[in-house]
C-alpha cells in the first residue's frame, strides 16, 4: 500500500483525553515514507514490550510480537451507531471448508526442485510431480504423512467448493515451517516469515473468493525451511457468523512510517481516522528515550461535511505480559493521581527468572492508562462483554467485571473507550498510554538492576506515567521536529530511498536495547541478540549497530561496551582479546556462547573506541581503559594479519582461516590504537603502532590480490567478499589502504549485484544489508553509493518475508535467510556517519 498520508491543513481544535479542548497542531507525519514496510513498528519499548503488524492493513491480522507470537491490540470506531474495526482481528471461530490434514488426510502433489513457470495457477501441468498425502514435513509435527527434508517444497491441492455456503468470509488455514507463500487460484493470499505456526488464518480477498469454482481450484504453496524442523498443511475454512466482534472494517487509506511514529489513516462511516503510534525515542534525552511507555493517538474529522456522533476503542490481553498462554493473571484497575490504570501480570512473577531469545517476559506488570475524563471509561471484563457493550452505547462500564486466570478458558481485556461526542470538520482528538513496569530488568553480574527511567527507585511506574501524560503535547511536538530533521538530514545524505530505509529500522534499533546502570551509576545499554541466539551485550552486534549512535549519542554506545570493559578489567575474564558477550539477555552474568572471535571482537572494540574519540574530539574514553586496550592491540599485530581458523561475525556463514575482510578489521583496529594514543600525547606508541598499521596494509595489498578485486581468503584465488571492514580507513583519517582497493571492489560489487542486493561474498546469494549499505560507503562516491542501497530499498518493499526488517536475506528472491528484529540495522546510519565525520 502506498504511504502517502492524508492530513488536514496545520491547525485544529483538538480534544485529549482531558475534558477541556485546547488549540494545537494536528499531528501529522514530518515527511513522506513510501517504503512499504515487511512490517509496521506500532509499540517499542524494549525487546520484551515490542509489538508490530506484520501485515499491509493494520486490522488485516492480529498485532505482534517481534518473534511472531500474538500480541493482540485491538481498535474500534462507533460512527453513528455502527462499529467498525480499525486495528487488529477479533477472535473468531470458523469451520472448515477444505479440511487440513487435522480434519482428515487429504492428498497433494508436491516437488523439491524448483519447478518452471506459474507452479501455482489451476492451469498448470505438474509433469513430474509426486502425488503423496499431507501434511509434510519433520517427524516432530502432528498430522505428519509424508516426510519432507530439503531445503524447498512445492505443494499443489485441487479442489472442489461445497454448495451452500454461507456469506461469511473465507480463510485460508495453513501451518508453516519455515518461510511460506500460499496461493489460491493463483494468487498470492498469505505470506509468512520464518518460524514455526500452526492453524493461521488469512482472509481470501473477495477478488480471490469471486474465482472459486464448483470444481477444479487449487491451493499452491512453497515454503522454504531454514533449518531444523519443516511442516507443511493446507485448507480453507469459513468464519462462523457471531453478533459480538467488530465484523464491519474500516478501510485503511495510508500508513507512513517515520523514525519515531507510524502513523494511519483510516475512513468509514462518513469520517477519517488517523491513529499515530508514537515511541518517544529522542536519545539526547536518555530519561524520555528509556520511558516505559508509549503513546497511541487517534483524531477524527468529518469527510462529508455532516455531524456524525463518534467513540473509540481500543484493547489489549495479558498475552501481553507472559511468554505463553498457559500461565495464570491477575488484574487491577487503580485510580491514582488524575489517572486510571489497567493492570495485568503474571501471578507467578518470576522476576529474571528466564533467559533465552525466544522468550517473552512474565515478569513485572502491563499497563493501560488514560487521564481521568467524563468522555473517557475504562474496564476489565471477558473478552467479548467489552466489546457487546462498546457497540451497544459507545461506553464502557468502568468496572473491574468477569475476570479469568485462566486465558486458554476465558480471555479477559483490558479495555478503554473515548467518547468523542459530536464531530465536524475540525479534528477532535485523544490519546491512551501503553507500558510496561518491568521491576528489574537485567543482572549484571550478580546485581538486579531497575531500568534506567526508575532512577534506582526514586522514580515508580505512576510517576512516570503521570510526568508521561502531563507532557504528551511536548513530547509529540519534539518527536516531530526529530523526524522532520532526521529524514531532512538522510535525504540530503543519500537521497529519498536511504531516508526511508533509516526511518524504518531506527525503532527497531534502539528497542532491541534495555538501558539500565550499574551500581556507580555508569551507563549500560544492553543489546539482545534477536532471533539469533539471544546473547546479551553481544560485540558484534555492538559493532554494525554503532553507527546510529554515533550519529545521536555516543554515550550510548560507550553504555554497550562498559560491560565488556567491566568484564575484563574485574578479571571476570582473563583471555588476551575481548569477549564475545556477557550472558544471554536478561542475564548478563559473563559470556555464554560457545565459541571465541579473538580477532573479530578485538578489532571491533579498537575501531568503536577511536570512532568515539574522532566523533567527541578527544580519547578521554579510551584513557580509562588504556590497559585492556593496549592488550587488544598487542593481539591483534600479533595475530590479527592472516587469522588463524576461527569465528567472526558472519559465522553463520561458516568459519575458515586467512579472512581478509577480518584482516582489514584487525589492521583498522591497530591503527585506531594508534590514533588514540597520539590523541593522548602518547606519541612514541602512536608512531608505532600506526606504522605496524601501515606495514600489514602493505601485505594485506599483496596477499589478497586477485586481479580485478580482492580475494575473499588469502589461499583462494578466484573467491571475493565485500570488504566493509575497510570503511573505516577513510572514515578515521587512517588512509593506509591505497585508495584504488575501494574503487577496484566497488566496480567488482557492482558486477555482482543480484535484484536484492550485493551478496555477502562467493559462496551464497544471501546477504547482509547492514554490510551492504557500509559497503555502499567505501569510495565517498554518490553514484557508487546509490546503485548499493537501491536494491535494499527493493528488498525491503517487496520481501514477501512480513517480519520486522531482517538483516539477512536472500538477494535474488528477497525472502529472508534467518534473524528478524535486530539492532545491527542501525548500521544503515552509515552514510549519515560517515557526512558528520568528513562534511
Amino acid at each position: 500500500m502506498k504511504s502517502k498520508f492524508c492530513s488536514l491543513a496545520i491547525s485544529a481544535i483538538l480534544f485529549s483525553a482531558c475534558s477541556s479542548p485546547v488549540v494545537t497542531e494536528t499531528y501529522m507525519p514530518a515527511a513522506e515514507n513510501n517504503l512499504r514496510a515487511p512490517a509496521v513498528p506500532l509499540v517499542t519499548i524494549d525487546p520484551y514490550t515490542s509489538i508490530w503488524s506484520f501485515a499491509d492493513k493494520l486490522n488485516e491480522e492480529n498485532t505482534r510480537h517481534w518473534t511472531g507470537k500474538n500480541f493482540p491490540l485491538l481498535g474500534g470506531i462507533r460512527v453513528d451507531g455502527k462499529s467498525y474495526r480499525f486495528m487488529g482481528v477479533d477472535d473468531f471461530s470458523v469451520t472448515p471448508v477444505v479440511g487440513t490434514a487435522a480434519s482428515g488426510l487429504w492428498k497433494g502433489m508436491y516437488t523439491e526442485k524448483a519447478p518452471a513457470g506459474d507452479w501455482m495457477t489451476v492451469d498448470y501441468k505438474a509433469d513430474g510431480w509426486k502425488t503423496a498425502k499431507a501434511a509434510f514435513g519433520t517427524k516432530e509435527n502432528p498430522h505428519l504423512s509424508t516426510p519432507w527434508t530439503t531445503d524447498d517444497i512445492w505443494v499443489r491441492r485441487t479442489f472442489d467448493m461445497p454448495s451452500g455456503l454461507s456469506d461469511e468470509p473465507l480463510y485460508v488455514q495453513y501451518s508453516h515451517d519455515d518461510n511460506i507463500e500460499v496461493y489460491v487460484n493463483g494468487t498470492l493470499v498469505a505470506v509468512t516469515g520464518n518460524g514455526l505456526d500452526y492453524d493461521l488464518l488469512k482472509e481470501i480477498p473477495e477478488s480471490v473468493v469471486k474465482t472459486l469454482k464448483p470444481t477444479g481450484n487449487v491451493i499452491a504453496a512453497h515454503c522454504h525451511n531454514n533449518g531444523g524442523g519443516a511442516y507443511v498443511d493446507l485448507g480453507i475454512s469459513q468464519k462462523v457468523k457471531s453478533d459480538n466482534s467488530f465484523d464491519a472494517c474500516a478501510k485503511q487509506i495510508a500508513v507512513n512510517v517515520m523514525p519515531t511514529q507510524t502513523f494511519y489513516t483510516f475512513e468509514c462511516g462518513g469520517v477519517q481516522l488517523d491513529v499515530i503510534f508514537t515511541a518517544p525515542f529522542l536519545t539526547d534525552d536518555l530519561d524520555l528515550m528509556a520511558s516505559p511507555f508509549n503513546y497511541i493517538t487517534y483524531q477524527v474529522r468529518s469527510l462529508d461535511g455532516k455531524e456524525h456522533d463518534v467513540q473509540v476503542y481500543m484493547e489489549t490481553t495479558p498475552q501481553l505480559a507472559v511468554n505463553s498462554i498457559d500461565q495464570a493473571v491477575s488484574f487491577e484497575m487503580i485510580d491514582k493521581n488524575g489517572m486510571t490504570y489497567l493492570k495485568t501480570g503474571s501471578v507467578e512473577q518470576p522476576v529474571l527468572g528466564k533467559s533465552g531469545d525466544d522468550l517473552r517476559i512474565d515478569w513485572g506488570y502491563l499497563y493501560l492508562a488514560a487521564e481521568q475524563s467524563p468522555r473517557v471509561t475504562m474496564s476489565i471484563d471477558e473478552y467479548f462483554a467489552t466489546k457487546n457493550e462498546f457497540m451497544a452505547n459507545g461506553r464502557l462500564s468502568g468496572k473491574v467485571g468477569n475476570v479469568s486466570a485462566d486465558m486458554q478458558k476465558q480471555m479477559t481485556v483490558l479495555a478503554y473507550a473515548d467518547n468523542l461526542g459530536k464531530v465536524s470538520n475540525n479534528m477532535v482528538s485523544g490519546h491512551v498510554m501503553i507500558g510496561y513496569d518491568d521491576l528489574y530488568s537485567i543482572q549484571y553480574f550478580g546485581n538486579n538492576r531497575m531500568p534506567y527511567w526508575k532512577h534506582n527507585g526514586e522514580v515508580d511506574i505512576f510517576k512516570a506515567f503521570s510526568n508521561g501524560a502531563k507532557n504528551y503535547t511536548d513530547v509529540m511536538q519534539r518527536c516531530q521536529a526529530f523526524d522532520a530533521q532526521m529524514m531532512q538530514d538522510a535525504v540530503a545524505s543519500g537521497g529519498q530511498k536511504y531516508a526511508e530505509l533509516c526511518a524504518l529500522v531506527y525503532r527497531q534499533a534502539i528497542a532491541a536495547h534495555k538501558l539500565v546502570t550499574d551500581k556507580e551509576g555508569n551507563l549500560l545499554f544492553f543489546s539482545k541478540e534477536n532471533f539469533s541466539n539471544g546473547s546479551i551485550g553481544t560485540v558484534d552486534i555492538t559493532y554494525p549497530s554503532a553507527p546510529l549512535f554515533l550519529v545521536y549519542n555516543p554515550e550510548l554506545l560507550k553504555g554497550m561496551l562498559n560491560p565488556i570493559f567491566y568484564f575484563s578489567e574485574s578479571g571476570k575474564w582473563t583471555k588476551p582479546f575481548a569477549a564475545h558477550d556477557v550472558g544471554t539477555y536478561p542475564l548478563a552474568n559473563g559470556q555464554t556462547y560457545g565459541g571465541d572471535m579473538p580477532v573479530e571482537e578485538s578489532g571491533n572494540m579498537l575501531i568503536l573506541m577511536a570512532a568515539i574519540a574522532q566523533i567527541e574530539g578527544n580519547a578521554d574514553y579510551a584513557a580509562k581503559h588504556w590497559d585492556v586496550l593496549t592488550t587488544w592491540a598487542d593481539y591483534l599485530q600479533k595475530e590479527g594479519l592472516d587469522p588463524e581458523n576461527q569465528l567472526c561475525t558472519d559465522d553463520f556463514a561458516g568459519h575458515f582461516a586467512h579472512n581478509t575482510n577480518l584482516s582489514i578489521k584487525a589492521i583498522i583496529g591497530v591503527a585506531g590504537y594508534g590514533k588514540l594514543a597520539a590523541m593522548l600525547g602518547k606519541n612514541d606508541v602512536a608512531e608505532r603502532y600506526t606504522n605496524a598499521a601501515k606495514e600489514m596494509a602493505s601485505k594485506w595489498v599483496t596477499m589478497a590480490n586477485d586481479g580485478d578485486h580482492y580475494r575473499l581468503t588469502f589461499d583462494q584465488p578466484g573467491t571475493w567478499s565485500q570488504k566493509y571492514n575497510l570503511v573505516w580507513d577513510r572514515l578515521l583519517g587512517f588512509n593506509i589502504f591505497p585508495t584504488d582497493v575501494a574503487t577496484t571492489e566497488m566496480a567488482y560489487y557492482k558486477t555482482k549485484q543480484n535484484k536484492y542486493g550485493l551478496p555477502l561474498d562467493n559462496r551464497k546469494d544471501y546477504t547482509k544489508s547492514d554490510w551492504i549499505l557500509w559497503s555502499a560507503c567505501l569510495t565517498g562516491n554518490p553514484a557508487d553509493f546509490t546503485a548499493l542501497v537501491e536494491p535494499v530499498w527493493l528488498y525491503a518493499n517487496e520481501t514477501t518475508s512480513r517480519v520486522p526488517l531482517s538483516d539477512w536475506h536472500f538477494t535474488s528472491n528477497g525472502s529472508q535467510r534467518g534473524f528478524q528484529a535486530r539492532s545491527v540495522v542501525g548500521g544503515y546510519f552509515m552514510k549519515m556517519l560517515n557526512d558528520k565525520i568528513l562534511k
